[in-house]
C-alpha cells in the first residue's frame, strides 16, 4: 500500500506539471509583449501611434487569467478603452481596469445574456482606429449566450441541455450553437470591423480548429444551417428541439436568414487569430515530469475523444497489457494522453467525464497490482461538479461500494467521494480539456 500512496502522489505531480504548463498568464506573456512603442502579438507589429483605443472583450474559463496576463502588458492608460470579459461563476481574478462579468456556464444564463450584450456593444463601436483584443478559453460558448431572434435564452438552455446529454461531440454542440447566435461563428468579427481584431485563444478543442473554439467568435465559419440541422437529425432531438430553432435553421437552409460568416469574408481582412496555448502543451509538460520521476513515458494521443467508458477500457486495457507483457512500454511507465470524451446520461447520479473514466477504468483493472489511473479536466471542473475528476488503483473496487451500480447511475461522484478519491483542485483559471495519468509499476521499487 505504501508503493501505491507514493505512485499516487507522482500521478497528481504529474497532473500539476500539465496545469502549470496551461497557466494562461505565461501562455499569453510568451506570445504577447510591449516593445519599442508596439504591441506585439506573435510575429505581428502593432505600433500604438497607429491605435486610437485598445478594448479587451471576449469569454471562457481562464478569462480571468486572460484579463490578468493583458493588465501585466502594461498598456498605457490613454490606449485603454472599454472592457469587458465574461466568465464562469467563481473563475475570478483581481484586475485594475478589465471588467470581469460572472454567468453561468454549462448551461448559459441571463447574467451572460447581459454580458454578451455589452461585448457585442463593444465591438460594434470599435473603429478603423481601434485594435479589440478577444480573449477565448474553453467554455466560451457558454459564457457569451446572444440569442438570434426569435431564439430565447430558454429554448437556448433547453437545446444546450439536449446535446450536452445526448452525447454530442464539442463540434457538433458548438454548430449549433453558432446558428442560434448573433455573436459566435465568426459574427464578432463581423461586428468589429472595420477594427483590428487580435484573438488570443487558449485551445480546448482536439486538433485546434478555430472555428471551433468557443464555437469560432473571430474565425471563418465552416458550419451552416444545414450541418447545424443534421447534428439534431443525428441525434433524434428534433422534436425535442424548440420550434423556434427548428424553424430557424429551416430557414437558413432555404436561404431566408444571413449565414454565418466563410473564408474570404471581408470582415476577418483586419483579424489576426493566435493560439497561445492548447492541451498539446500541458501533456508535453506532463510527459517531461513523468520522466524526471523515472517512468519510461508514452504520450498516447492529444486528440482522444468518444463515448467515455469505452476509451477508459481501452486505456485499462494498455495499462494490463504494460504490466503482464511489457508492452508498449516495460515498467516502470507512465501513458498520457489528452483531449475530451462525452458521456451519454443514462442515470440520474452526480458526475462528469473524467470521474466516470477512472470509474469505468477501475472496473478493468481490479485487483492489478502498483497500477494507477487518474482523468482530471485542466480547469478544475468536471461536469456539474467541484472535483476535476478522480484517481484510482487496482485496490479501489476492493475498498469501494457497488462499482457498477454507481456507473450505471452516472453517479461516479459519489463513489469516489465515499474513497476521498476525488481530484479537487479549485478553479484552476484555464482549460486545455482534460489530461490522462496511467502509471504502471513504480521506479526504483
Amino acid at each position: 500500500m505504501k508503493i501505491e500512496r507514493k505512485l499516487r502522489q507522482q500521478a497528481l505531480a504529474i497532473f500539476r506539471a500539465a496545469l502549470a504548463a496551461a497557466d494562461p498568464i505565461a501562455a499569453i506573456l510568451r506570445h504577447v509583449r510591449l516593445r519599442d512603442g508596439a504591441l506585439l502579438a506573435g510575429r505581428t507589429r502593432y505600433p500604438l501611434r497607429d491605435i486610437r483605443k485598445i478594448h479587451v472583450i471576449g469569454a471562457g474559463k481562464a478569462g480571468a487569467a486572460m484579463a490578468q496576463a493583458i493588465e501585466r502588458l502594461g498598456l498605457p492608460a490613454e490606449k485603454r478603452g472599454a472592457s469587458l470579459v465574461n466568465v464562469k461563476y467563481g473563475h475570478l481574478a483581481k484586475l485594475r481596469w478589465i471588467e470581469l462579468n460572472e454567468c453561468g456556464h454549462p448551461v448559459p444564463d441571463a447574467a451572460g445574456v447581459r454580458g454578451a450584450e455589452r461585448i457585442a456593444a463593444i465591438a460594434t463601436a470599435a473603429g478603423r482606429d481601434d485594435l479589440v483584443l478577444c480573449l477565448a478559453s474553453g467554455g466560451a460558448s457558454a459564457l457569451l449566450p446572444f440569442p438570434a431572434s426569435p431564439v430565447t435564452l430558454e429554448e437556448k438552455q433547453d437545446v444546450t441541455k439536449l446535446l450536452l446529454a445526448c452525447g454530442a461531440t464539442i463540434h457538433e454542440i458548438n454548430a449549433v450553437r453558432k446558428h442560434i447566435s448573433g455573436i459566435k461563428g465568426g459574427q464578432l468579427a463581423r461586428m468589429a470591423h472595420p477594427a483590428r481584431v487580435v484573438a488570443l485563444i487558449l485551445s480546448d478543442v482536439i486538433g485546434d480548429n478555430l472555428d471551433v473554439i468557443g464555437s469560432g467568435m473571430t474565425a471563418p465559419d465552416a458550419s451552416t444551417f444545414l450541418s447545424a440541422q443534421a447534428v439534431l437529425e443525428k441525434y433524434g432531438i428534433v422534436n425535442k428541439t424548440p420550434a423556434s430553432i427548428r424553424d430557424r435553421f429551416a430557414s437558413g437552409v432555404r436561404g431566408e436568414i444571413r449565414e454565418t460568416p466563410k473564408r474570404g469574408d471581408p470582415a476577418f481582412a483586419r483579424v489576426q487569430n493566435l493560439i497561445v496555448g492548447s492541451n498539446r502543451l500541458a501533456v508535453e509538460a506532463a510527459a517531461a515530469e513523468a520522466r524526471t520521476l523515472g517512468f519510461r513515458t508514452l504520450i498516447l494521443s492529444t486528440q482522444i475523444e468518444g463515448e467515455t467508458r469505452e476509451i477508459a477500457r481501452m486505456h485499462a486495457a494498455i495499462l494490463k497489457e504494460i504490466a503482464r507483457y511489457g508492452r508498449p512500454l516495460a515498467r516502470p511507465a507512465c501513458v498520457i494522453s489528452g483531449g475530451e470524451t462525452t458521456v451519454t446520461l443514462r442515470g440520474n447520479g452526480l458526475g462528469g467525464r473524467n470521474q466516470e473514466f477512472v470509474l469505468a477504468a477501475a472496473m478493468e483493472i481490479a485487483g492489478l497490482d502498483r497500477a494507477i489511473v487518474l482523468s482530471g479536466g485542466t480547469d478544475g471542473t468536471d461536469g456539474p461538479t467541484d472535483a476535476a475528476g478522480a484517481i484510482a488503483d487496482g485496490n479501489t473496487l476492493a475498498r469501494g461500494p457497488d462499482a457498477p451500480k454507481y456507473l450505471a447511475d452516472n453517479d461516479s461522484y459519489h463513489y469516489f467521494e465515499k474513497l476521498g478519491d476525488l481530484l479537487i483542485t479549485g478553479p484552476t483559471n484555464t482549460n486545455v480539456m482534460d489530461v490522462r495519468v496511467l502509471l504502471a509499476g513504480a521506479p526504483n521499487s
